[in-house]
């Protein structure tokens, strides 16, 4: 039988932080360019973290062709800003079901990992400040590319025991279906973000969900 990998968005997948990674991204923009809302105008959902940061520049005309000098320091600065909104935020939460969904997965062998928008280090601080680093720690992230489609193929690449492995991408928008769908993977759709099952399933999702509270479901539809 064929190994079966299991990659899991990060927000509004597995958890809500209440918006503390926009309010760090916010912050960032303001100490290095002094835009008190330069992401006011800028989707978030579903893209990675690069292609956000992009955008907020092109937004304030302050691109200027050297975006590959830029991109570190507001990671830096971002990253300073992460761990204080994250305790300030009010509301965030793991989502129903997850926390025994990855034990059961991890007691059943099934190999795990990260598709996501989230900078690598962004997305491991949401993940230890929410008790979720134990399972969830390679994968592809918004460092590796500023396409969705890209990152999934990174980590497929990285998590996968080998090249026959059974693959499956769980997320809440049509970026992550799509994404999956392109790398011949099973797209679950959660609707746990702003995208309904409907709205999942006519992106192309091979299921769709309200969420993962009944694990049971969740595990037969994996097939593990």
């Amino acid at each position: 039988m064929a190994p079966k990998v299991v990659l899991f968005d990060i927000d509004n997948t597995v958890l809500w932080t209440g918006g503390a990674g926009s309010a760090a991204m916010t912050r960032a923009f303001r100490d290095l360019y002094g835009v008190e809302d330069g992401f006011k105008n800028v989707e978030f959902s579903g893209r990675t973290d690069t292609a956000i940061v992009r955008s907020g520049l092109l937004e304030h005309g302050l691109l200027n062709g050297n975006f590959d000098a830029e991109l570190p320091r507001f990671k830096e600065a971002y990253f300073a800003h992460l761990p204080a909104t994250l305790r300030e935020t009010a509301g965030g939460s793991v989502f129903p079901g997850i926390e025994e969904l990855l034990d059961e997965l991890a007691r059943r062998g099934v190999h795990m990992g990260l598709e996501t928008g989230n900078f690598r280090r962004g997305g491991q601080m949401k993940l230890e400040h929410y008790g979720l680093a134990t399972h969830l720690r390679e994968g592809g992230f918004g460092d590796d590319s500023e396409d969705r489609d890209e990152v999934v193929r990174i980590a497929i690449e990285r998590v996968s025991p080998s090249s026959g492995a059974e693959v499956f991408v769980i997320g809440d928008t049509p970026h992550d279906v799509t994404a999956a769908r392109a790398n011949g993977a099973f797209a679950l759709g959660v609707a746990t973000g702003r995208s309904s099952v409907e709205q999942l399933l006519a992106a192309g999702a091979d299921a769709a969900i309200a969420d993962c509270a009944d694990v049971g479901r969740v595990l037969a539809i994996l097939g593990v």
